[in-house]
């Protein structure tokens, strides 16, 4: 069975995916030819337990890159690139749900998780494209007018989805699950279209702006990972599981292949962003001790214990009080022997003791 434009028979001939059952004019919908061993656990079934290894240090490997981007508190379109990653998390897990069996095929909710898996996956790429004008300066990156434009604008690429899949896959107005020319659209035209707007504008704002072009190198790395992954899946799913006697199938690969992206993804913006480090918070910073900047011999060594005592009482450090301020924090230089009697007497008298702040 040949591949054939708006129709997703060859397809899912090829490899299992999870709105194949659900289209086809038969009540059963498409089967592949060979898909990967299914597992049993307690009188249920598993599928795509290999898939499902991958996904999982998918979620992980998500956590960690969310955590870093979430910490360059300087970084340009940091809360944009954050919203990229939540939407793959989600998407990961749905395809947990969706190709393991966890929720039946018969069940009468899949059909509605298949079409949120469908819906967050264009809505992930509407985001990665988006993400791509960020250098451009289009709108001042952090903002609320940016924030809301990628919410609301990835909100309704999500429900557009959403209810072309459900419609397809109920046979409701023009759309049918016998001829599913408006999913094939969106999921093999619009999506891939998004993503690559998105490489072919970070080529040209690494070519226009960056002193050197490495970054470039990560962002074909994801296009690349991109790529095999898609036609490991769509057209050699079959021949590979036949191969490897059914342990697993393309679905494994493109798996990986779209973690790997995704990750390069993560690493390009990593190397293209430098955080101010002078505006960066941390959790405790370098503490200096200033005893062992000051020898006894020298010229302020009378001042290290006053100003080691004063950095323990505030919590900062003497020397980071003049990185983070743009000071220098030398001690107070020595008074002639003459004003420091002067000063002596002045603090002897009672009005200035009864003034005196308490101690700590």
């Amino acid at each position: 069975m040949g591949y054939r434009f708006g129709y997703y028979d060859g397809i899912c001939n090829t490899v299992q995916m999870a709105a194949c059952p659900l289209l086809g004019a038969n009540q059963v919908g498409y089967e592949p030819t060979c898909y990967a061993r299914n597992i049993e656990v307690r009188s249920a079934l598993i599928f795509q337990m290999a898939t499902l290894i991958i996904d999982i240090i998918a979620l992980f490997m998500t956590v960690i890159m969310i955590f870093h981007i979430r910490s360059k508190y300087t970084a340009v379109g940091r809360k944009e690139m954050v919203l990229f990653f939540y939407l793959y998390f989600l998407m990961t897990i749905l395809d947990f749900i969706t190709i393991s069996g966890i929720i039946p095929i018969s069940s009468v909710v899949y059909p509605y998780f298949v079409a949120g898996y469908l819906g967050l996956t264009s809505a992930m790429c509407w985001c990665l494209m988006l993400n791509g004008f960020i250098g451009f300066q289009w709108a001042e990156d952090g903002t609320a007018a940016s924030l809301w434009t990628f919410r609301l604008s990835s909100l309704i690429i999500f429900g557009v989805m959403y209810f072309v899949s459900i419609a397809t896959f109920k046979d409701i107005g023009a759309l049918s699950k016998a001829h599913p020319i408006g999913l094939f659209i969106v999921y093999f035209i619009f999506n891939p279209f998004c993503l690559l707007v998105y490489v072919v504008l970070q080529i040209i704002l690494v070519v226009n702006t960056l002193d050197e072009y490495w970054p470039l190198g990560n962002i074909c790395f994801a296009l690349v990972f991109f790529v095999i992954g898609q036609v490991i899946q769509i057209f050699l799913s079959d021949k590979i599981c036949e191969g490897i006697k059914h342990y697993v199938d393309g679905v494994f690969f493109g798996t990986i292949c779209t973690l790997l992206s995704v990750m390069m993804v993560y690493k390009y913006w990593d190397s293209i962003t430098k955080e101010d480090l002078e505006f960066s918070v941390g959790g405790k910073g370098n503490v200096w001790e200033v005893k062992e900047l000051l020898h006894e011999d020298d010229e302020f060594a009378p001042y290290a214990g006053q100003a080691a005592n004063t950095v323990g009482h505030a919590g900062v450090s003497f020397a980071n009080t003049g990185s983070v301020y743009g000071g220098q924090g030398y001690p107070q230089q020595q008074l002639p022997p003459q004003q420091q009697q002067q000063q002596l007497q002045y603090q002897q008298q009672p009005h200035y003791q009864q003034q005196a702040y308490p101690p700590y």
